[in-house]
């Protein structure tokens, strides 16, 4: 667990931020409900709770975004700015978000000083904008180049960049929301060494995350949010992980998802999914068959070609050689309408991006796959749509309004069931899941595997690409990705470090 930066001297110290008895209500749901919270100077501060308990929501008026209908928030014990006042609220607090707020095309300088960018009679003085740039990178330890393009970075420094850009404008109070989502294990460490660095140097964090395990290795305090309330706040090291998961849930029990260990091998099922000699950009010569009613891993570091090969058998990409078979049928290369009717369906990387259409309803969502099983001559006719959405909202358990509400407006966790509901319409006889659980919180992704589970019984092929290995634990066989091949392959019921060590690098036997 990361070492708190205060000293027992300073423990009654002023908050850097407070927050008393914030409420918000949205017509008639209450978002937030008298929920109370104090982040202490230098500290890494968890904010935990599922989806839906009320982090955004908190986190929108920690930041000045929602006026909080009642309740008041101060900063260092004075009253927070006014809501108009962005460029106040700037200087108090800043917010790294999951899907970054960088902008791609600029360069690294324009980005840490958009909208105000040093000027020479009127116009940018593209000499100073580096200069400030590089002076501001250095003064953080930022090793990132100040004239490089944002879209050429990668996410770590993308991220490394934001909180360089919050600093510039003053804030030492920086919320990181889910900021590891998209990293691998060496990105992450690298990560929490640079959090812990700026710790040292008078930043503190209010930290955002769905992997439990990041909290006791980075924070020292966390607070649970559960059902729009606040719950508990505690010193890490006195919350076992039982604990903050039936703060969160408010079930006592294991929740741990289901272990394919205890489960026969698959010698005889016939084989449904063969890939064979398959390349791409950033992967060669993978190969790999996955059988009727036997789920597949693929893991391996975010450079490890895992996704791509992912998206090539769900027709999202293009292979560059080899063949991918269903059943005994050729797939088309990147090509998703005949993934689907060859009978490949895929919950993608991406749920907002790729997996979902926002200002949709969840029945179009969940029903958008199989238009041809819901009316005629183009027309889908709205009864056997609500009929077929309402019946895959019950199965994977989706806590809406009905089949009506707009995906929007829904928790990350019911986002994710639509997708996956998605998915499953057209009763597929492969099922791709790409990080399948990324994003969710602990009952969402232990609903999420156990439908996993459920269709492995009916007979389907599940390829299953994660580095998440509570998601891998489900699968019969995982095998490892190391620089664009497969390095090594293990049966159910590995040991942690043997799969973690495959991921990195340090061996690759085969198990």
């Amino acid at each position: 667990m990361g070492q708190p930066v205060v000293k027992p001297a300073e423990a009654m110290a002023v908050p850097v931020l407070e927050a008393r008895g914030l409420s918000k209500q949205f017509g008639s749901t209450m978002a937030l409900r008298d929920v109370s919270l104090a982040v202490m100077p230098g500290e890494s501060h968890a904010l935990v709770g599922r989806n839906g308990a009320g982090k955004s929501t908190l986190v929108s008026m920690l930041t000045g975004l929602r006026q909080p209908d009642t309740g008041t928030i101060l900063f260092n014990g004075q009253a927070a700015p006014p809501v108009s006042d962005s460029t106040a609220w700037r200087r108090h607090v800043a917010c790294v978000y999951q899907h970054s707020t960088i902008v791609r095309e600029l360069t690294v300088a324009e980005n840490l000083f958009i909208n105000r960018q040093p000027l020479k009679r009127g116009w940018i003085d593209w000499h100073a904008l580096r200069r400030e740039a590089r002076t501001l990178l250095d003064s953080w330890q930022i090793d990132v180049h100040e004239d490089m393009r944002a879209a050429d970075l990668t996410v770590e420094a993308r991220q490394l960049v934001e909180i360089a850009r919050s600093l510039s404008y003053g804030a030492r109070f920086i919320i990181l929301d889910e900021p590891t989502a998209q990293l691998d294990g060496d990105e992450i460490k690298r990560l929490f060494r640079r959090v812990e660095e700026l710790q040292r140097n008078g930043v503190t964090f209010l930290f955002i995350s769905h992997h439990l395990q990041e909290i006791y290795d980075l924070c020292q305090t966390v607070t649970v949010l559960r059902d729009a309330r606040h719950i508990v706040t505690s010193p890490v090291e006195a919350m076992p992980k039982t604990a903050l998961i039936e703060a969160m849930t408010g079930e006592a029990g294991n929740l741990a998802p289901s272990d394919a260990r205890d489960r026969e091998p698959l010698v005889d099922a016939p084989v449904v999914l063969d890939v064979a000699n398959l390349s791409g950009v950033d992967y060669a010569n993978v190969s790999l068959q996955v059988r009727r009613g036997e789920v597949v891993g693929i893991t391996g570091a975010t450079s490890s070609g895992r996704t791509s090969v992912g998206e090539a058998v769900a027709g999202l990409k293009a292979q560059t050689a080899g063949h991918i078979r269903i059943a005994g049928r050729l797939l088309k290369p990147g090509d998703v309408t005949d993934a689907l009717a060859t009978g490949v369906s895929c919950v993608p990387k991406d749920r907002h991006h790729e997996g979902l259409v926002l200002g949709q309803s969840i029945g179009e969502n969940a029903t958008m796959t199989v238009p041809h099983l819901l009316g005629k001559f183009g027309f889908i006719a709205p009864a056997p749509r609500r009929h077929m959405a309402q019946t895959l909202m019950h199965e994977l358990g989706v806590v809406a309004q009905g089949e009506e509400q707009a995906v929007s407006g829904l928790s990350g966790g019911n986002q994710q069931k639509v997708v996956m509901a998605r998915a499953l319409a057209n009763n597929p006889d492969v099922l791709v899941l790409i990080d399948p659980t990324a994003g969710v919180d602990v009952k969402s992704k232990q609903a999420l595997l156990s439908v996993v589970d459920s269709v492995r019984q009916e007979g389907k092929a599940v390829l299953l690409v994660s580095s998440e290995l509570d998601d891998l634990r489900v699968c019969d066989r995982v095998l490892v990705m190391l620089r664009g091949e497969v390095c090594a392959s293990y049966t159910a019921g590995w040991e942690d470090n043997a799969l973690i060590a495959s991921i990195e690098g340090v061996t690759l036997n085969e198990r």
